[in-house]
C-alpha cells in the first residue's frame, strides 16, 4: 500500500505514506534558472496559485519555525509572529533552513523535515479542498487536504499571508 514511486520518494512522501494519508504526487520539469519555485509549480501543473503553498522558514524569538503561505502572496511577518505568540519574526538564514529541514531551498516541504519545527498555515488554505506543497525537492509537489497537512504538522491556522505584488 505504498504511494511511493522510486523517482518520487522523499521524506515528505514517506511521512504521508506512513501516516496513511491520501495524497497525490505532482511532478514537473524544474527550470534551473527559475527562482520563483512556487509560481513555477503552479504554472507547470496548471493549478491556481492560490492553491499552491510555499514553505518558508522563519526565526521567531531565537528559534526556527515554519510558515506555509500561498505562492500568490507574501508572508506577513508581524502576523506570523503573532500566530506564534511572539512580537516579531524574521526570515531564517537559508543555510539554517536547509540544515534544519534536510531539504534544499525551493524544495523545502512542511512534511518529513529532519527536525520538525512549530508550524503555522495561512488560513486561506481552508478555502480549498486540496492544496499543493513542496514534496521535498524542486519539481515535485504533493497535493493533499489542508486538514491532513495541519494534523501531520501539528500546525496552527492563522491569517499570515498578504497579497503579493509579484
Amino acid at each position: 500500500m505504498s504511494h511511493k514511486h522510486a523517482s518520487a520518494g522523499t521524506p515528505a512522501t514517506a511521512a504521508l505514506t506512513k501516516a496513511g494519508v491520501p495524497f497525490e504526487v505532482r511532478a514537473y520539469e524544474h527550470d534551473p534558472a527559475q527562482t520563483q519555485f512556487g509560481l513555477e509549480a503552479a504554472e507547470a501543473l496548471g493549478v491556481d496559485p492560490a492553491r499552491v503553498f510555499k514553505t518558508l522558514m522563519v526565526q521567531v524569538e531565537g528559534r526556527l519555525a515554519v510558515a506555509v503561505v500561498p505562492v500568490s502572496g507574501n508572508l506577513d511577518l508581524k502576523a506570523c509572529a503573532a500566530a506564534f505568540g511572539a512580537k516579531k519574526a524574521a526570515m531564517a538564514d537559508p543555510r539554517d533552513a536547509e540544515r534544519r529541514t534536510g531539504y534544499v531551498l525551493g524544495g523545502i516541504s512542511p512534511l518529513g523535515q529532519r527536525q520538525p519545527s512549530p508550524t503555522v498555515i495561512d488560513s486561506s488554505a481552508l478555502e480549498h479542498d486540496r492544496i499543493l506543497v513542496s514534496g521535498g525537492r524542486r519539481g515535485l509537489d504533493i497535493e493533499l487536504s489542508p486538514a491532513d497537512l495541519q494534523t501531520l504538522t501539528r500546525a496552527v491556522i492563522a491569517p499570515i499571508g498578504s497579497p503579493g505584488q509579484r
